[in-house]
């Protein structure tokens, strides 16, 4: 159990004062996070901060990738807004409470794997795209609550303020990591605010914090097939949003430690956390990026940071909500401008002349449907099927045939690169029926038959041949290859030329 949980394990090398301190750093983060998330969703501020108390407890503890935090965040609140303004907070709840269940049943699967379908340049315009939305959100901090631009003494005031958490967080690691920056930053701009008494915008002036134990509760909602019909569009919608988040987010923090995660035990533990979440009511959650880069730039690798985190989190609200609300939003807002700053992959764009067109037009596009439409799903979704259909076209061109008569006088077709539907138009070219002998040997030793359409192309071929009285024979096809035409038997015919002296590899898919 020890091992599981990676708490109190001494032969893990956990640094636990680094793991308290930046839980204690990450907890102060997610109160305006989680305030800001609630009220787009157009629920209570308490419904935010409940859901990532809940959800960064129990991914922290479950969850496949120790060391990234969850919460309540602005992707699911997105989904989340017309549902609640349309039918009221119990339908959230239940709502939340069904995409739990379905990411567990996602995880139990195993669909977790299907993350290794996301192409590198979807991943780089995905962290791109939250990057610049990050830095966007922090530009609400300076307007009026009118949503007028800050002017005068006010606004210089917000910009020292901003800027000096900025360089401690930039200059402090240089000198000592002893204690995390972002926490030395975030109390000194606290003691300057209060020990000087300047005027500039808190915690408070978002949202009350205060309140108890987050109370379980069922939802109050008609348990009939006319609210599933209601509910699961949403739910499915979220589910699939936060998988797809807690996902990618697992495979950034993958690259940042160097170590792997397990992403099917993270769906399960994201589900596990929704489905909680919804009885204790908060409105649900996934990974935060923003969150977890705090986490892992202070030097956090194990479970107690978000431990930690979640716990810190109850305790501002239930008994320091006081203090919590007089924090300036100053210092947040520098900080989550250094998480923007460090998430954005700078690398990525000196990357636009070495990368193929192709590629580097699915990182743009991925990062413009990210930063315009808010929707992570649809900009992953679309990212993977432009770079599926690229690869497909460029196999597709890649399939060749090398053309010979042998000294019987029959006529050999030996195929190069895979036959799918991408290459059947190509591959069909290749053939000359009408002048081709009487005998007609198609040779696959260097070539694959893959799909439907790729059998439905062979018996095209032998039906053309047949119709002006000409033979063809199949040779050199794999074992997975035959298998496919021997499924397909009573679709086509085709006549199999068998070769006893080739050795038939049998391709792992």
């Amino acid at each position: 159990m020890k091992k599981y949980l990676n708490l109190f394990d001494f032969s893990q090398k956990v640094n636990y004062k680094t793991e308290v301190l930046s839980g204690l750093t990450v907890a102060m983060a997610l109160v305006p996070e989680a305030i800001a998330f609630a009220l787009i969703a157009g629920l209570s501020p308490l419904t935010g901060l409940y859901a990532a108390f809940v959800m960064g407890l129990v991914t922290s503890v479950l969850g496949g990738r120790p060391g990234m935090i969850s919460g309540a965040t602005g992707a699911v609140a997105v989904v989340l807004v017309a549902l609640a303004k349309s039918h009221g907070v119990e339908y959230i709840f239940a709502t939340v409470i069904l995409a739990g269940v379905l990411q567990m049943a996602a995880g139990f699967l195993r669909l977790g794997k299907l993350m290794r379908l996301v192409p590198h340049p979807v991943i780089f315009g995905f962290v791109n795209g939250l990057a610049i939305i990050i830095f966007m959100s922090q530009l609400d901090q300076f307007k009026t609550a009118e949503g007028a631009w800050l002017s005068g003494t006010p606004l210089y005031i917000l910009l020292g303020l901003v800027f000096l958490t900025m360089v401690m967080i930039w200059g402090l690691p240089k000198l000592s990591k002893a204690v995390p920056a972002s926490l030395i930053a975030i109390l000194t701009i606290f003691g300057l605010v209060v020990f000087f008494d300047i005027d500039t915008r808190t915690i408070g002036d978002i949202a009350s914090i205060e309140g108890g134990f987050p109370p379980f509760h069922i939802p109050t909602v008609p348990f009939s097939l006319e609210t599933l019909g209601l509910i699961f569009p949403y739910a499915a919608i979220v589910a699939g949003v936060g998988l797809i988040e807690s996902l990618l987010t697992l495979n950034i923090i993958d690259e940042i430690t160097e170590t792997r995660g397990r992403g099917n035990k993270e769906a399960i533990a994201q589900g596990t956390a929704n489905v909680l979440s919804g009885l204790f009511s908060g409105m649900g959650g996934c990974a935060m990026i923003g969150q977890s880069l705090i986490n892992t730039s202070n030097g956090a690798r194990a479970r107690l940071s978000g431990i930690v985190a979640a716990v810190m989190l109850l305790v501002f609200i239930m008994f320091g909500s006081g203090l919590i609300e007089r924090m300036p939003m100053a210092a947040l807002t520098g900080l989550m401008i250094m998480v923007a700053l460090g998430t954005f992959e700078w690398a990525s764009l000196r990357t636009f002349r070495r990368m193929p067109k192709s590629d580097v037009l699915v990182m743009v596009l991925v990062t413009l449907v990210t930063v315009f439409l808010h929707n992570l799903a649809l900009a992953v979704l679309v990212g993977v099927i432009i770079s599926a259909l690229v690869f497909a076209w460029d196999n597709a061109k890649r399939i060749r045939a090398r053309k010979y008569i042998d000294e019987e006088g029959v006529k050999h077709y030996e195929i190069y690169g895979p036959l799918f539907f991408g290459s059947i138009t190509m591959f069909n070219e290749k053939f000359d029926v009408l002048n081709d002998p009487d005998e007609v040997v198609i040779d696959f030793k260097e070539s694959r038959v893959v799909d439907m359409s790729a059998i439905e192309a062979l018996n095209k071929i032998t039906e053309r041949y047949h119709k002006v009285g000409k033979k063809v024979h199949l040779k050199h096809l794999s074992r997975d290859c035959r298998r496919l035409l021997s499924n397909a038997d009573k679709i086509i015919e085709v006549n199999v030329l068998e070769d006893p002296t080739y050795k038939v590899v049998v391709d792992k898919i």
